[in-house]
């Protein structure tokens, strides 16, 4: 990747952006209604894009509840993957969450996706459990990961 990437909060305008994303990433992708609604009605909810050339090509988002973080999504567009886009955006997370005093963040994967426990792994997240059949698609079990801060 030769151009700057921008790592910058979400704003309203780049939701139709972000719901393309989604719609490329996921199974049950999060629609417009659903990130209006985080945006405008969810104190608890902060999302980060990651921009080139005006475009935004990847999103992160997590709820902050006291000193604690649930990330909802991690996504960037199948033709910037491979490139540590989604590693960038979590590390910006982290950063995030420390000057916050965050000091556990959260998350639920795919127990097939281990590409992503991998990333996870990489920032020091730990395996939590299982969630079975979490995901309504397919009724997929999902690994619960954590990691302190």
């Amino acid at each position: 990747m030769n151009k700057p990437i921008e790592y910058r909060k979400m704003t309203i305008e780049d939701i139709p952006a972000v719901v393309e994303i989604e719609q490329e990433a996921f199974a049950t992708p999060w629609t417009q209604e659903i990130f209006e609604h985080e945006m405008a009605g969810n104190d608890y909810a902060h999302y980060i894009v990651a921009v080139v050339d005006g475009e935004v090509i990847g999103h992160f988002g997590m709820w902050v509840v006291l000193d604690e973080s649930h990330i909802t999504n991690v996504a960037v567009r199948k033709h910037m993957r491979g490139h540590g886009i989604g590693e960038a955006l979590m590390r910006k997370a982290m950063e995030l969450c420390k000057v916050n005093e965050v000091r556990l963040m959260t998350l639920e994967v795919r127990v097939s996706n281990h590409t992503a426990q991998n990333l996870y792994r990489k920032l020091g997240f730990q395996d939590g459990g299982i969630r079975k059949n979490y995901y309504t698609d397919d009724h997929e079990d999902a690994l619960v990961m954590w990691v302190e801060l």
